[in-house]
């Protein structure tokens, strides 16, 4: 006999498979960061946990049997996303869940992804296992959202981040450094996020301007510094900026309209890779071109830091997921822009779609989290 419900079993254990698919995120694109968890429903032991690893291998299901052993005959699983089942030399994790003597499998949601779609629980099936889908389903598409839009939409999850103050100004930057709005602790948060992406992508001006380094400057996450995409329809980069001085351990690349010649194999020569995209000359409209190439490049989550035109551009094309503002009980500099009217977030991203889900206090500061509805 179980020793609580199953229903609370159940909801206990896929909450730490979500959990551990948080881990991996920005660190397994182009594949998605998924939990698995494998517990003893009679005993309410979890025997297991696992996630993505580092570079998409290996998937979080063969991490958790690996270190179930044996001990996963019999048990459940469960897990956030669709086990995979294409074909290949090496075993999917569908194959490996059936040789493991799972008997159950408890699943968030289904894979987008045509190779898998259904293939994965159709195999489980086959074998004898018992199939549960849909356990948290919207949490679980939340952290693999990047995964899904790939698939779905042919682009990454698209994720702002500002920071203004209580009047809604934003530091005006300038003088080769950044100008801070906001407490420590909020943008420590801030590191955090950048540690979630594959990518941070910033404008042209925004490193001409602040001579940002981009890294993720946590203890301890410092490997976790996601590629810093810089979008620069028409000019280059300072050959003396910050983020060309650690390109060979943390990848640069230029998002330009059009070749220029020269001024690219400079660049080059200093480790940035040049990705031409035409539309890009097109502001706000050529935002979906840029997001499509970034995609196909193999990134899932992007981070976009500003600075104001690259944000507006990315809300008034509508392919922001999540916004992230970090606001001061402070009025922002004298001499700063405004950029939210009076102040107002909400009604800010009320008006681009994206609407209220989370309010918390950071150090001295409001963190807002909005979201598109999805789908």
């Amino acid at each position: 006999m179980p020793v609580v419900s199953t229903a609370l079993f159940d909801a206990h254990m896929m909450s730490i498979a979500l959990a551990m698919a948080r881990r991996g995120l920005g660190s397994t694109a182009p594949n998605p960061s998924v939990g698995a968890v494998i517990a003893d429903e009679s005993t309410g032991e979890m025997i297991a946990r696992g996630w993505t690893q580092a570079g998409g291998r290996p998937h979080a299901e063969k991490e958790a049997l690996h270190r179930a052993g044996e001990r996963a005959r019999g048990k459940t699983m469960y897990v956030t996303l669709e086990p995979c089942a294409h074909t290949g030399r090496v075993p999917t994790c569908s194959d490996s869940v059936v040789a493991a003597g799972i008997a159950r499998v408890v699943c968030a949601l289904p894979d987008p992804n045509h190779i898998v779609a259904g293939h994965g629980f159709e195999q489980l099936r086959e074998a004898g296992i018992e199939i549960d889908v849909g356990l948290f389903g919207t949490r679980a598409r939340w952290v693999t959202l990047g995964h899904v839009l790939r698939q779905t939409e042919h682009r990454p999850f698209v994720q702002i981040k500002m920071a203004v103050g209580a009047d809604g100004r934003i530091a005006k930057g300038g003088g080769g450094a950044p100008q801070w709005v906001t407490s420590a602790e909020a943008r420590a948060d801030g590191h955090l996020l950048r540690a979630e992406a594959d990518a941070i992508l910033v404008g042209g001006a925004t490193v001409r301007a602040d001579d940002p380094d981009l890294t993720c400057r946590l203890p301890g996450l410092v490997a976790r510094s996601p590629i810093r995409i810089v979008l620069s329809p028409r000019l280059g980069l300072p050959l003396d900026a910050k983020l060309l001085a650690t390109s060979a351990t943390t990848p640069v690349w230029l998002v330009t309209g059009a070749p220029s010649g020269r001024a690219d194999m400079d660049l080059a020569a200093r480790g940035v890779q040049i990705v031409h995209v035409p539309e890009a000359l097109q502001g706000a409209g050529g935002i979906p071109a840029v997001l499509h190439t970034l995609a196909v490049k193999g990134i899932t989550r992007l981070l976009i830091e500003g600075g104001p035109r690259t944000w507006t551009h990315c809300l008034e094309a509508g392919v922001v997921d999540e916004a992230v503002i970090y606001q001061s009980a402070a009025p922002g500099p004298a001499d700063g822009l405004p950029v939210i009217a009076h102040g107002d977030v909400e009604a800010f991203m009320r008006g681009f779609g994206l609407f209220p889900v989370f309010v918390t206090a950071i150090g001295t500061d409001t963190r807002h989290v909005f979201r598109r509805r999805i789908k």
